[in-house]
């Protein structure tokens, strides 16, 4: 005979395993959904979008992420120095910054290099290139193994067929050059009737070579705009594709690229022959669409400037060619005002990511500290004693946090959702 009350606990028993099991399966899944939430909340702040330049007029404190959207007031810059070049070079149609030199090219006929000083702009060497022609020289680039010179002025019937860029092994270009051709043409003209002067939008006079591939820039006189379009860097024959098109209101005829920093300068004029740079910068591969665009007018009026070349990203070199009563001159001027502080958070952001850690300085610090890892902006920090005593705590606005308020000492920093505490010393 079973024992009723014993089945009755057994089921008891078995009631309250499920019951207890239940809650604990409905709890689980109740904190799995809170972390989700969480995380989710953490990446949305993570990845505001909008302009981040504090340059900008529309400038966005809370942005993480830049979508290309800054605008700007009209600027001009002032040069710091102009120098007279030789009358041999009064065609100066490129410029490249190596070794502590500059060299240039006319645009016609003479198949010469010119290394010049950088500082006097005169002429140290000429340099020829044997076996080619100059039908219109009109930009010199380079990577870490080779010059490239682009033989690809198009402005007079808008109709060349015969593109081309030499590209010139370094190591040989003062003994006897190795040169090599890349032969283009451009995936969308498809009219190649004679055009009138000056009347085609696929002119080109500026490019530059990155670690994988040539970006050409026209220089469009419909349209005053210029279109982006890619190549390889290996000799042959190709299709140089368009990737996009630019409103540079003007027309563009120099590039330099500094790729590490993300920038891209091009230089040009616009009618009447007003010169300016056209700044590219804070993009991702190779992508503008969301990189900060910016037109600064260099104060050069009649100046045809048709190069320009950097060794930093805010120390600028350009040329203008003779034109009327204004002859061929090497100018120099900085960019530091608009490109310093993009210049130093691209540094932070660099070692942040590289590291893994947000960054804290200067440490010691005195009346604010400075986080160099933009991720961690809109989140929740907390400063604790050495004794356990939160002394401050907030959100993180933008990348500094003001401590004048705290007494001297060493204090542990803590962002909210990381795994790590940091130490900081108030002196």
């Amino acid at each position: 005979m079973k024992n009723h009350k014993y089945i009755g606990l057994q089921n008891n028993i078995k009631n309250i395993k499920f019951n207890l099991f239940s809650y604990q399966h409905k709890t689980s899944k109740n904190i799995l959904i809170l972390i989700f939430l969480l995380l989710f909340k953490i990446v949305t702040i993570a990845q505001v979008a909008g302009c981040n330049d504090p340059l900008a007029l529309n400038y966005n404190a809370n942005a993480t992420e830049n979508n290309g959207s800054c605008s700007y007031n009209s600027t001009t810059i002032t040069v710091k120095s102009s120098t007279a070049l030789d009358a041999s070079i009064k065609e100066t149609s490129g410029l490249l910054e190596w070794n502590g030199y500059l060299y240039t090219h006319n645009d016609g006929v003479d198949t010469n290099l010119y290394k010049l000083d950088k500082n006097t702009g005169a002429i140290l060497k000429s340099i020829p290139l044997p076996s080619i022609q100059n039908m219109d020289w009109e930009e010199i680039s380079q990577d870490d193994s080779y010059i490239y010179i682009g033989d690809f002025g198009n402005n007079y019937s808008g109709n060349r067929t015969d593109l081309k860029i030499y590209k010139i092994l370094k190591s040989t270009l003062e003994s006897s050059p190795q040169i090599e051709i890349i032969n283009f043409s451009y995936s969308n003209q498809t009219d190649f009737s004679t055009k009138t002067n000056n009347k085609t939008d696929f002119d080109c006079e500026a490019f530059v070579v990155t670690k994988n591939e040539i970006l050409l820039f026209t220089k469009q006189w419909l349209s005053e705009k210029t279109s982006v379009y890619s190549l390889p860097k290996n000799a042959g024959t190709y299709v140089a594709n368009l990737q996009t098109t630019l409103d540079v209101s003007g027309l563009i005829t120099g590039a330099t690229l500094k790729e590490n920093l993300r920038l891209i300068t091009l230089c040009g004029y616009s009618n009447p022959v007003q010169p300016f740079v056209f700044l590219i910068y804070d993009y991702k591969d190779n992508s503008f669409s969301t990189a900060n665009k910016r037109k600064i007018n260099i104060s050069l009026p009649y100046h045809q400037i048709e190069a320009i070349s950097t060794n930093n990203g805010l120390d600028y070199n350009v040329t203008n060619e003779s034109l009327s009563i204004f002859t061929q001159k090497l100018h120099q001027f900085s960019l530091e005002q608009y490109l310093g502080n993009y210049l130093k958070s691209l540094s932070l952001r660099n070692a942040s990511t590289k590291n893994n850690i947000p960054i804290l300085f200067p440490n010691p610090a005195g009346s604010e500290i400075h986080i160099g890892n933009i991720d961690l902006i809109n989140t929740d920090f907390e400063i604790v004693s050495l004794n356990g005593e939160i002394v401050q705590k907030g959100k993180l606005k933008g990348t500094t946090i003001i401590i004048s308020d705290l007494e001297k000492g060493v204090y542990l920093i803590k962002f909210i959702d990381q795994f790590q505490v940091y130490k900081i010393i108030k002196k």
